[in-house]
């Protein structure tokens, strides 16, 4: 039987639903396609956002012939021979799931190919491309990144599917939606998936799927529910707010649950390494050292042995003192960004590099800090309409207390601290 996320899975970018971003009207993925000429891309997301359907529309779009490989099971041999059924085609497209799981030798058997415009390259992965796709195919591709779904987009989800059920003679009503939106967390195919097993699970024909019968339906089959994948998620997800938490005995525990379940090490230590600045950041800034002193020791070693290094900074990134101020003043500053779009940088700390830069005021009044007592002289840094916007607010550890203090001797009027 056809699960109910194949049924559902679009076939045109006007039934495709999210990533407006990339193929809304006028987005820049969407007049790529509509113009018949498209790079090689890498396509970078979560799970069960629309990679490769995304993917499969292009192909149907462009009318071009579309191979498919999954980088868990397909190696350098499977590659060369879609390349040498590409050289007998046109435009063949070439999409590759999972391709951070390709090793070197196997991402470059699709370098000659790729340069040589004989086949155009597709690779989804839900890991960051700069660590998993080797520098040489990622400067022939671009790299789009694929957002979660919201709330609206997975709304438009359970539409399609109650309009499915209804034109096979199957009434379904979501009366409460709470459930369905938290089991699936921003995945398109985890709702669906859960939606589906509610509803086939109903004795009647007329179906109202609400918050507890979802809630208990999904406990019931969470073996069920899980042997897609999706537990890889839910695991890392515990491991990282038990470290989140400070409890190492619940991070050591998710984390030997990984090592036994044959979890690549490197996707743990990298995990960690992030976590050294979004949860950590200044309280503690050993913890993102040793983190990386981590990556660096699991890429060197590899399992088993390695099991001992991730234990280690598992445990100590657990037992450190937490701050995300450094993460959250990113935060702030993107949100800036994003509401008051690219302000123009202030003339004062402008490069001026050329005669003509000198004389429409650029660099005119820089303050050079170290020519000034103790390295400091107030100046302004911000654009013009961000003046005394404090984006940076430090933590409650003593580290961070210490910085509050320094920053509020230079510029605790000017920014409040």
């Amino acid at each position: 039987m056809t699960p109910l996320a194949e049924i559902l899975r679009p076939k045109t970018l006007d039934d495709y639903i999210g990533q407006q971003h990339l193929v809304g009207q006028g987005a820049v993925l969407r007049t790529l396609i509509e113009s018949g000429s498209i790079p090689s891309m890498i396509f970078w997301g979560p799970p069960g956002i629309g990679k490769t359907t995304l993917a499969m529309i292009i192909s149907n779009t462009l009318q071009r012939p579309f191979h498919t490989l999954s980088a868990i099971s397909s190696g350098v041999k499977e590659v060369r021979e879609v390349i040498n059924q590409a050289q007998q085609e046109e435009g063949s497209i070439l999409f590759i799931d999972e391709i951070h799981r390709f090793n070197k030798a196997q991402q470059d058997s699709l370098l000659g190919a790729v340069e040589r415009g004989t086949i155009t390259l597709i690779g989804a992965t839900t890991e960051n491309p700069s660590f998993e796709v080797i520098s040489a195919l990622l400067s022939r591709c671009q790299v789009y990144v694929l957002k979660e779904f919201d709330e609206t987009d997975m709304q438009q989800l359970i539409d399609s599917a109650m309009h499915y059920y209804a034109s096979i003679g199957r009434k379904v009503t979501v009366s409460e939606s709470d459930a369905l939106m938290r089991i699936s967390g921003g995945d398109a195919r985890k709702l669906l998936n859960a939606l589906e097993l509610v509803v086939n699970k109903a004795t009647t024909p007329e179906v109202v799927v609400n918050n507890k019968n979802t809630t208990e339906v999904i406990q019931q089959n969470l073996a069920f529910y899980d042997k897609g994948g999706e537990m890889h998620y839910d695991i890392i997800s515990a491991f990282i707010k038990s470290m989140r938490g400070s409890d190492p005995n619940g991070a050591v525990y998710w984390l030997a649950r990984m090592i036994e379940g044959g979890e690549d090490p490197l996707f743990i230590a990298r995990r960690m390494l992030i976590f050294a600045s979004e949860d950590i950041g200044n309280a503690n800034p050993n913890a993102l050292l040793l983190a990386n002193a981590t990556f660096e020791a699991v890429s060197k070693i590899g399992y088993p042995e390695c099991r001992i290094n991730l234990s280690q900074c598992a445990c100590y990134l657990a037992c450190s003192v937490k701050s995300n101020a450094t993460y959250m003043a990113l935060e702030n500053a993107q949100a800036a960004v994003r509401r008051w779009g690219d302000l123009p940088v202030p003339l004062h700390i402008r490069n001026a590099p050329t005669k003509l830069m000198k004389e429409m005021g650029y660099h005119k009044g820089y303050k050079y800090a170290h020519d000034f007592e103790g390295n400091f002289t107030e100046q302004e840094y911000l654009p013009q309409g961000l003046e005394g916007t404090k984006f940076y607010e430090p933590g409650t550890t003593p580290r961070e207390q210490e910085t509050r203090r320094s920053l509020k001797e230079r510029w605790g009027e000017k920014y409040g601290y």
